[in-house]
């Protein structure tokens, strides 16, 4: 990648400030910290999508962020839960800044629609 793990996340993803009192500590930091009210219950998810299994590698990257938040956040409500706080794993061959930033926008466009927080996750060359 030609950007730097941490200069990745703070230019395409810390920008979606935490929504939500529970986050404590958010994206950036090798942790999450969450802080759940007397009474919640923390349901977790994870759905990974694979090019060329998933999504075809052309697919429109706008499109594509959206749908990778769009399919946990399906798995949340069939458990009846509501979704405050996601974190994304992202495996690329290279860092594509316009890629990045459309993928970006698709995910974070829906995480703003739904009130979800953007805490953590891990980006890799691969």
């Amino acid at each position: 990648m030609a950007l730097a793990e941490f200069d990745l996340i703070k230019r395409f993803f810390a920008v979606h400030a935490p929504q939500h009192s529970f986050t404590q500590l958010g994206i950036g930091d090798d942790c999450a910290l969450l802080n759940l009210p007397a009474g919640y219950q923390l349901a977790v998810t994870t759905d990974t999508m694979v090019e060329n299994v998933h999504f075809f590698a052309d697919a429109d990257p706008y499109l594509l962020g959206h749908k990778l938040l769009a399919v946990n956040l399906s798995d949340l409500a069939a458990m009846g839960a509501e979704p405050f706080a996601v974190t994304l794993a992202l495996t690329l061959p290279k860092a594509d800044a316009t890629w990045l930033q459309a993928f970006a926008d698709g995910f974070l466009g829906l995480a703003r629609r739904h009130r979800v927080d953007l805490i953590g996750g891990d980006t890799t060359a691969g």
